[in-house]
């Protein structure tokens, strides 16, 4: 029930990506530590959504030994939860599995592994990678690398070829037969991508840095480049007059002076 660097998870740090790095009695256990919060009622429709993105949750309503086991008989987990101070249910929570490539998403596919992966891409009717929908691959491509290559069986693994520094590189494969030759698909975990650092961030405790004054800096110098276009030896007033009423075309003079003597009769007309 660790979430990967970032301590222990409780119903309060659940999202719906690191929700599948728990398991069913871990659901229980949150949910007990959770009980003593005032919010907890407040927020019930909350928690429940984010667990049922990577769990199938039932109410179980008809509370009997019978009951119980039929649904232990299909995976589920049976335990009590209380939802507040005068209510409590039994929930029956099963992990939702992930065997096909539809059942991958961009929150779950970076909490499976690269066999995984390959396993479930294997179950894909042995299409090879190019099966698989752009969108599919789009979410695969977002938690690991991709590489493939298809080949004779023959050449396939010979010394110094793409199989043996992939492997070497610590990729997992999965071989797929088509006829004497193979395709060989390569994927190896990405690793998360650091969160941009604020140039506020301060991981000194001791450093007397204060913010505040580099903002009021950085305004400053904001407002100081105002006055460096006054400064600016390029600076030419008469060009910028000469473009600012400059038209977009061109009418012949004679063409214009017409133009004024028929507004004139028309003005005399009135």
């Amino acid at each position: 029930m660790k979430q990967k660097n970032k301590g222990f998870l409780t119903l309060k740090t659940l999202t719906k990506s690191n929700v599948w790095d728990i398991q069913e009695n871990d659901v229980f256990r949150m949910w007990e530590a959770a009980e003593k919060d005032a919010d907890l009622k407040d927020n019930l429709r909350h928690y429940s959504d984010i667990i049922r993105t990577a769990f199938e949750l039932e109410e179980v309503k008809v509370d009997k030994p019978e009951v119980i086991k039929k649904y232990e008989g299909r995976g589920f987990k049976v335990g009590m939860v209380k939802l507040d101070e005068t209510t409590k249910v039994k929930w029956a929570i099963k992990k939702r599995p992930i065997m096909r490539v539809t059942d991958l998403t961009y929150e779950n596919i970076r909490h499976i592994s690269a066999a995984k992966l390959l396993e479930v891409i294997n179950r894909n009717f042995g299409g090879g990678w190019e099966s698989l929908s752009q969108s599919i691959r789009d979410i695969i491509e977002s938690g690991f690398d991709i590489s493939t290559t298809t080949l004779p069986k023959n050449r396939l693994r010979k010394a110094g070829s793409m199989y043996e520094k992939k492997v070497a590189d610590g990729f997992d494969v999965l071989e797929i037969p088509k006829g004497t030759w193979i395709e060989a698909i390569f994927a190896k975990e990405k690793p998360e991508a650091p969160k941009p650092k604020s140039k506020y961030d301060n991981d000194d405790d001791d450093d007397d840095y204060d913010k505040d004054d580099e903002l009021d800096e950085d305004l400053q110098d904001e407002d100081s480049g105002y006055a460096d276009l006054d400064e600016d030896d390029d600076f030419d007033e008469d060009k910028l007059a000469e473009e600012s009423y400059r038209t977009t075309f061109e009418t012949d003079p004679e063409v214009l002076s017409l133009e004024a003597e028929d507004v004139s009769e028309e003005e005399e007309d009135y």
